[in-house]
């Protein structure tokens, strides 16, 4: 097993791990402070930023071994999910109901975009093939956008019934 592989996937691990007990200790206690678009608002824009993957093209030409189709796919999928985050940002800004199903759309988008991604790299044999920027990306930012995800996915089910911004009372932002 090359030390690439294990690096990385510890590094993975333990990231998730970390932002998962960050969640419990801080995040959560703090959404429920928050309305729910403002909640909703704050975990998406993790999401914003996933153009990030555009470096891959920079990647491949420095030798990272990704086929342009295997390429294309993770651009696609990443520069698509942040559009995503942004319109549901705008619509829950706006106080749109919109938001809501564009951020459900996100959330299924990013489980596609995962799996997918992790099938794709493993046919490429590209798991531990990364370093530099990609193994940073890889490392910490994508752990992050799967908690988000999650975290998504509990904003919108568990406050389902609940109204985007409360009535009255004033918000701790």
């Amino acid at each position: 097993m090359n030390a690439l592989l294990v690096s990385q996937a510890a590094a993975q691990f333990g990231s998730l791990l970390v932002y998962i007990m960050m969640t419990r200790w801080r995040v959560a206690p703090w959404l429920r402070t928050l309305s729910r678009a403002n909640a909703l608002i704050a975990l998406l824009w993790i999401h914003v930023f996933r153009y990030v993957a555009l470096q891959a093209y920079s990647a491949q030409h420095s030798g990272f071994p990704i086929s342009d189709q295997g390429l294309r796919d993770v651009v696609l999928g990443d520069v698509g999910g942040a559009i995503l985050a942004f319109a549901a940002i705008a619509l829950l800004q706006m106080r749109s109901r919109l938001g809501l199903f564009v951020a459900a759309v996100l959330v299924a988008e990013t489980a596609y975009d995962t799996v997918t991604n992790i099938h794709g790299g493993m046919q490429e044999h590209l798991l531990g093939a990364a370093s530099g920027l990609s193994w940073f990306i890889l490392a910490f930012y994508v752990p992050a956008v799967v908690v988000s995800a999650v975290l998504i996915a509990w904003q919108l089910l568990s406050r389902r019934h609940e109204p985007l911004v409360a009535e009255m009372g004033v918000e701790h932002a």
